[in-house]
């Protein structure tokens, strides 16, 4: 499986590193991002959105804990979700919010604080791991399927130095 890592020296690398991963989607794609508050993981998701083709603004799902953004991949209409579990108290939640119904074949979906919903999320094709680093962060991203590996290896993304 592909296997990425980096330092990001400042917001503008997470943000370039966003629109490298917008260029790198494809439906069905489930990404778990994780980090502690403040890591970047909603930065690098608005930086994802935007770079996808997203003209509005991208806030936090923290309160509705879903957001739905439509986004065109080539000629293909696709929704990109944005999870936020961070206030979810208990797995059985995310059941009874329906979420489930939303990873498919045609959906991207984007989750911060996957841990929030463990035993009960589906398993996710990328992982990524964002550490603050001094000014910055360090990355790791982990394909843990065939279409997280196919992702990675479409990734064109050089750190800034």
């Amino acid at each position: 499986m592909q296997h990425f890592t980096a330092h990001l020296h400042d917001e503008e690398g997470t943000a370039a590193l966003g629109a490298a991963l917008a260029r790198a989607l494809a439906p069905g794609l489930s990404v778990h991002l994780h980090g502690d508050l403040g890591a970047g993981k909603t930065a690098l998701t608005r930086a994802l959105l935007h770079a996808a083709g997203h003209t509005g603004t991208v806030k936090s799902p923290t309160y509705t804990l879903s957001e739905p953004y439509s986004i065109q991949l080539g000629s293909r209409a696709v929704s990109v979700i944005h999870f936020d579990l961070y206030r979810m108290s208990s797995p059985e939640e995310f059941l009874d919010a329906g979420f489930r119904e939303d990873f498919n074949g045609d959906n991207i979906c984007i989750v911060e604080w996957p841990e929030k919903a463990e035993g009960v999320l589906p398993p996710p094709d990328l992982n990524v791991f964002l550490t603050v680093a001094g000014h910055g962060r360090d990355v790791e991203l982990q394909a843990s399927t065939a279409l997280g590996n196919s992702c990675l290896q479409r990734l064109k993304f050089a750190p800034n130095m």
